[in-house]
């Protein structure tokens, strides 16, 4: 999942998408891309089954690049990404827009809530097991992703900042799931990623600078901005699970302990608590 989805552009490009973009010419309207990695963004999510190529011009030659099930599925994961920007991070250039409901006609926020009682969730309330496909060996990451400067990342006019402070590095990624479940201190994370000392202590600095940990006499906790990424990390857990399933049975068993049933996360509007369609949501 992390390396289809671990790109700011990737997501931005499904995004726009979603909303209604098709044509090389939209995307690069749309977002301050170069043609280059436009069109490479473009490939590689063709390949990935994430958006499907259609020619409609022969002379010359013309393709667009509509969306398919597989990144229809996205959505409550990227309103969920562009909730915790909106709310949380606020160092856009420019504001991000609110959302609105068209069912209600209402600027709504997302909540979070469990399909199987339908009652408002969040991570005190869900428990994470690993499944017959699941450990942390076979989940964190065999190679590192080259990050992104904070220069770059403050200075790139991009909509997802710090999500991609999570997302782009597999390391960052494993060490905030590692938090979530209840890791606490430098050893904890190291003992149980295996990662190299240098690695942890990079990534608990940028998340302790982003303010998604604070460091209390060594022990390394959710601040509020933190736990409120949950939405991000089930929603793309619940996407990479259904598309990419192992034959073994699934990595990650999630229960709500409020009515004890398997959780699988249910986004609803706050303004009218109608379960969220991806097509009714619009920004404004």
């Amino acid at each position: 999942m992390l390396e289809v989805l671990g790109d700011e552009w990737t997501l931005l490009i499904i995004q726009h998408a979603l909303l209604g973009a098709t044509r090389y010419g939209e995307f690069a309207a749309a977002l301050p891309v170069s043609n280059s990695v436009l069109t490479g963004r473009l490939q590689s999510l063709v390949a990935a089954e994430l958006l499907a190529r259609r020619e409609y011009q022969t002379n010359p030659s013309r393709s667009e690049y509509p969306v398919t099930a597989r990144s229809r599925a996205l959505w409550p994961m990227l309103t969920s990404i562009w909730e915790w920007e909106r709310r949380w991070v606020p160092a856009h250039a420019e504001s991000l827009p609110a959302m609105r409901h068209q069912v209600c006609g209402g600027d709504f926020a997302p909540q979070l809530t469990c399909q199987a009682c339908g009652s408002i969730a969040s991570e005190k309330d869900v428990v994470a097991q690993w499944g017959p496909s699941g450990s942390w060996e076979r989940s964190v990451p065999t190679t590192t992703n080259r990050r992104r400067s904070d220069n770059r990342r403050g200075t790139a006019g991009l909509l997802f900042p710090q999500t991609m402070s999570v997302m782009g590095d597999r390391w960052a990624f494993a060490l905030l799931v590692a938090a979530f479940v209840g890791g606490t201190r430098f050893t904890d994370f190291q003992s149980q990623l295996g990662a190299p000392p240098g690695t942890i202590a990079d990534r608990l600095s940028v998340f302790t600078t982003e303010g998604i940990l604070v460091n209390a006499a060594g022990r390394y906790g959710l601040t509020e901005k933190g736990r409120a990424f949950f939405p991000v990390l089930v929603t793309a857990l619940q996407w990479a699970q259904r598309w990419y399933p192992d034959p073994e049975g699934p990595a990650v068993h999630l229960t709500h302990t409020v009515c004890a049933h398997q959780f699988s996360p249910v986004l609803v509007c706050d303004r009218c608590a109608t379960p969220l369609r991806g097509a009714q949501v619009m920004p404004v």
